[in-house]
């Protein structure tokens, strides 16, 4: 019963956050430090993790190759395929669940103890829209994050494979193109865009809700990472059974 109560508190929190909204140069304001916070500063990291994978991939892949007849081109096909469904969008959003979810939920949960939330509440300011809106802003560029993590995934597996003598550049660059569904690009949009309002709103949810003191906000920080990468998973094979079934 305590996760339909939670679930619940979820649902009101959503509703509540487009119900008063801050003044617009205050807005942008926190928009703009939220992209800086949670997109760009994800850049470096998401670039590292989604090159030296894209890397291994298709190493892994080569290595798997042993039969002669199978044609050379298939581990760019295979690389293609995995980075672009799976990877890229699901992989690093788990990543950034754990990234971008603990500090969300961090900085809110520690303005929660410190009662500035209270103070905020007191002048009259809706905190929900104040604290939660422009993190959602913030995340609508996520899909950008994950465009990249897709080229570098794609490029880590051709520099591995080429300089690493599993194949030529041609036959790679020929599986990268060979049987090229457009749509799988839009399903891992479609997925991406659901993965950052989840990255920006449950995280937030642990944070605004928390209760207790200091300690508590690490303790947050754990749940809403777990939770996050739950609902992640959930959505995923959701929407993979929606779109691609």
């Amino acid at each position: 019963m305590k996760l339909f109560t939670h679930i619940g508190r979820y649902f009101l929190m959503l509703q509540r956050i487009f119900e008063k909204f801050t003044k617009w140069p205050i807005l942008k304001k926190l928009i703009l430090t939220d992209i800086d916070t949670l997109i760009i500063r994800s850049m470096g990291i998401v670039s590292f993790i989604s090159f030296f994978v894209g890397g291994v991939v298709a190493i892994q892949t080569a290595l798997n190759m042993e039969n002669p007849l199978l044609p050379r081109n298939l581990m760019g096909f295979a690389t293609r395929q995995s980075v672009i469904l799976e990877f890229a969008p699901t992989f690093i959003s788990v990543i950034m669940a754990g990234k971008v979810g603990s500090y969300i939920t961090s900085s809110i949960g520690t303005m929660r103890v410190t009662e500035q939330i209270d103070a905020l509440e007191v002048m009259g300011i809706n905190t929900y829209n104040y604290l939660i809106f422009p993190k959602i802003v913030a995340l609508l560029f996520y899909p950008f994050v994950i465009t990249i993590a897709m080229f570098l995934g794609v490029l880590g597996g051709y520099v591995a494979c080429v300089y690493g003598g599993f194949s030529s550049s041609e036959e790679f660059i020929e599986g990268i193109q060979m049987d090229f569904i457009p749509f799988h690009v839009t399903y891992s949009f479609v997925k991406t865009f659901l993965f950052a309002l989840l990255l920006a709103t449950i995280p937030s949810y642990h944070g605004y809700f928390l209760k207790g003191g200091a300690l508590d906000v690490g303790k947050a920080s754990t749940t809403s990472f777990v939770w996050t990468s739950v609902a992640i998973i959930i959505v995923n094979y959701i929407i993979t059974q929606i779109l691609l079934t």
